[in-house]
């Protein structure tokens, strides 16, 4: 999807104008027949609603035009920029397979301009984006043409500010697209060389193998890709702005490829999503891209821990034990709850490597927290009040809600095991609880950390307002916002 700005609506033949909730009058309508249109919506019951629209076609210098009305909701200053999100969403999901292929939004005297505005273009071209390249036989007209959205009257605030949310969203785009692909396309080695492409945009890329890793002694990691053909990775993402600290903020993202539970394989109904099990290392991967795209200011590192977790003859079974590169053994009771054996590597790595004050995981981490907060919010773990507030704040602002869990001493008894200095696994109650608290003693005293549970946001079964059926892109904006709120100078 094309955002370009353009002086005036001349010889547009499809023009939005957005109108805010009960300014249906006094909206700027910028036709000839404005009054028939205005009469019109209100026959319609239009009212200016947030994604609320109407169009219609009027005659305009002998020619036909369609008008279209976008509702953007209330001018409030706690709800506006979520609002014009959905508002541009809204827009794209009612065009996007219409028919039309160029559009003009009118900027012109609307009650919406300047930064602001950005929000309304952000959610235009967030929607837009769907993963279409193996449907050869989609007809014509479920497929998308609207490919450029004009942008006319804007002012210069708007057009300063598109290009950071514009980088922005085509994070979102990157950690959609990993998401997405099937496990036999995205596995590690694939997810790696997708990443590459952030080096044109001054990221330095490490990348760990197996021999590397059994070096460091990842056992816990390693054990998990041991029953796969495709060889684990880890890969690192460096960003450091102008005049950021030295000490970076840490991001780490869990990256199973696919998921079969391995030998404590999962139900075969269903098993085709495990596909996004790496929805956390996709959305690093996504707010990296986002923040070297709009130059952030700032010192941050990603780190995806990468395995594919499969049931072959090599494969570990219930009851190995292993050792992390921290030194500390870990039962394996259940295959299946894999994540936290490569994320404690990960983060463990991470610490040794970077020495950061703030590390945030990311990770589809347990089942239990979508039985726990259905696909509303993601779940937060932390050690940390001061930076719960932060995490708060960013997903409040950004759209990327999160709901914070308890992490405690009283928990730890529940996954100490008899034969070495953990289990994999603990009682069937409070399973994202334990799963975070296994993760939390790989954390260095001093260490600010931030565990999110995000099982039940990188997927969703039907449309939303700023996706369409699939991957969401969760957590892209949120990390970006974070960084932004706290770490830019």
């Amino acid at each position: 999807m094309k955002i370009q700005f353009q002086p005036s609506t001349d010889n547009a033949d499809t023009i939005c104008f957005p109108v805010s909730k009960g300014g249906l009058d006094s909206a700027n309508i910028t036709l000839a027949q404005s009054d028939l249109v205005r009469k019109a919506a209100v026959t319609a019951r239009f009212k200016g609603n947030t994604g609320q629209v109407f169009d219609t076609f009027v005659e305009e210098n002998d020619k036909p035009v369609r008008a279209i009305l976008l509702g953007i909701g209330e001018k409030s200053a706690d709800t506006a920029e979520r609002d014009l999100e959905k508002a541009g969403g809204a827009l794209t999901a009612k065009f996007l397979t219409s028919g039309v292929e160029e559009l003009t939004v009118d900027l012109s005297g609307a009650d919406v301009n300047g930064e602001a505005a950005s929000s309304l273009l952000s959610g235009i071209m967030l929607r837009a984006w769907r993963h279409d390249q193996y449907r050869t036989k989609l007809p014509k007209n479920q497929r998308p043409s609207l490919e450029a959205v004009n942008i006319a009257g804007a002012d210069d605030a708007l057009q300063a500010a598109w290009p950071v949310h514009q980088a922005v969203a085509e994070g979102v785009a990157l950690t959609r697209e990993l998401v997405a692909e099937p496990a036999n396309v995205i596995y590690p080695e694939t997810f790696v060389q997708r990443c590459q492409h952030l080096t044109d945009l001054g990221v330095e890329i490490t990348v760990l193998g197996v021999e590397e890793m059994e070096k460091l002694g990842m056992g816990a990691l390693l054990g998990v890709g041991q029953g796969s053909v495709k060889p684990s990775r880890i890969l690192a993402m460096r960003w450091k702005g102008e005049g950021a600290d030295d000490k970076p903020v840490v991001f780490v993202g869990k990256g199973v490829t696919f998921d079969t539970g391995g030998i404590s394989l999962k139900p075969g109904a269903g098993m085709e999503d495990m596909k996004w099990d790496m929805g956390g290392a996709g959305a690093v991967a996504g707010a990296m891209k986002a923040l070297a795209g709009r130059k952030a200011k700032a010192h941050v590192v990603g780190v995806c821990g990468l395995v594919e977790n499969m049931p072959d003859g090599n494969a570990q079974r219930p009851g190995d034990v292993v050792t992390s590169m921290s030194g500390q053994t870990i039962e394996v009771i259940n295959t299946d709850a894999e994540g936290r054996l490569v994320l404690c590597d990960a983060l463990h790595w991470a610490q040794e490597e970077y020495d950061p004050e703030y590390v945030i995981d990311l990770a589809t981490l347990t089942g239990a927290i979508i039985i726990s907060l259905g696909h509303e919010h993601a779940g937060m773990f932390t050690n940390d009040d001061g930076l719960a507030d932060k995490l708060n704040a960013a997903a409040k602002s950004s759209g990327d809600p999160l709901w914070r869990f308890p992490i405690s001493k009283a928990y730890d008894k529940l996954i100490d095991s008899p034969i070495a200095d953990m289990k994999n696994v603990g009682p069937r109650g409070a399973g994202s609880i334990t799963a975070a608290q296994f993760l939390h003693r790989y954390i260095k005293d001093g260490v600010k950390w931030a565990h999110l549970d995000i099982a039940g946001m990188v997927w969703a079964d039907k449309p939303g307002p700023l996706w369409d059926k699939g991957a969401t892109g969760f957590g892209v904006r949120l990390l970006d916002r974070f960084i932004a709120d706290n770490f830019e100078k």
